[in-house]
C-alpha cells in the first residue's frame, strides 16, 4: 500500500554571505517547533501624530519572531552514531550559537590590526541568517535573544537533550535599504504575504 501522508518538510535557518547573499550553510531543524509566536508593531510618523498623519506608515512593521527549536540525540545514541556517543549534542548546539559570534580569526586580525596601530577596524560581520519556515515564508532575522535550557545529559554529562528558544527581529527594507540582499528577501516575503492576502 503506497504511503500517503505529507512529505514533511523541515524548518531552517539558511546561512548567506551578507554583502553578496551568497548561500553560506543550512541548519534544519531537528524537528519543526509546535508554536511560533510573531509579533508585529506598527511604524507610524510619531507616537501622538497629528490628524494628517493619522493613518500614514514609515515602513513595513517591526516584526519579531519567538520560537523553540528542540534537539535530542536519544535516537543517534541507539543508533551508534559516534559523534553522538562521545559528545552528545553540543556540535548542533555550538552550530546555533556561532551564529551569534564573530569568528576566531577575525577577532585575532583585527587584535593584530589593533596592536600594529591600524587606525580603523571594521565591525565584526555575522552571515545573514534567514528563517524558512515552507516554501511561502522565507525572511531575514537578526537572532536577538538565544536561551538554551540542557534537559538531560550522558555519563560523561554532555547534553543528549535541549531546548533553544531563539527572539528573532525581522529585518527589512527600513533596516537594510532595497539594493542589498535583506531588502531582496524581505520584499519577497512581503509580496509573498500580500499574494496570500488576495487569496482570503
Amino acid at each position: 500500500m503506497p504511503n500517503i501522508s505529507p512529505r514533511l518538510v523541515k524548518g531552517a535557518l539558511v546561512l548567506l554571505e551578507p554583502n553578496t547573499g551568497i548561500p553560506m550553510g543550512r541548519i534544519a531543524l531537528q524537528y519543526n517547533p509546535e508554536t511560533i509566536t510573531r509579533s508585529l508593531k506598527p511604524q507610524t510618523p510619531g507616537e501622538e501624530p497629528d490628524r494628517s498623519e493619522l493613518l500614514r506608515l514609515k515602513g513595513p512593521p517591526v516584526e519579531t519572531i519567538r520560537l523553540t527549536v528542540e534537539l535530542d540525540a536519544t535516537d543517534s545514541l541507539e543508533a551508534g552514531d559516534a559523534t553522538a556517543t562521545s559528545v552528545g549534542l553540543q556540535p548542533q548546539m555550538a552550530l546555533l550559537e556561532t551564529l551569534l559570534y564573530p569568528s576566531s580569526t577575525e577577532m585575532i586580525v583585527n587584535e593584530i590590526l589593533s596592536l600594529i596601530g591600524t587606525i580603523e577596524i571594521l565591525p565584526m560581520s555575522s552571515p545573514l541568517t534567514l528563517l524558512a519556515w515552507g516554501t511561502n515564508r522565507v525572511t531575514p532575522v537578526r537572532i536577538t535573544g538565544f536561551e538554551i535550557t540542557e534537559e538531560a545529559f550522558d555519563a560523561q554529562l554532555n547534553p543528549i537533550r535541549a531546548k533553544i528558544a531563539l527572539d528573532l527581529r525581522v529585518l527589512s527594507v527600513s533596516d537594510a535599504g532595497f539594493l542589498s540582499p535583506v531588502g531582496a528577501v524581505y520584499m519577497a516575503y512581503q509580496m509573498g504575504k500580500e499574494a496570500m492576502a488576495r487569496r482570503a
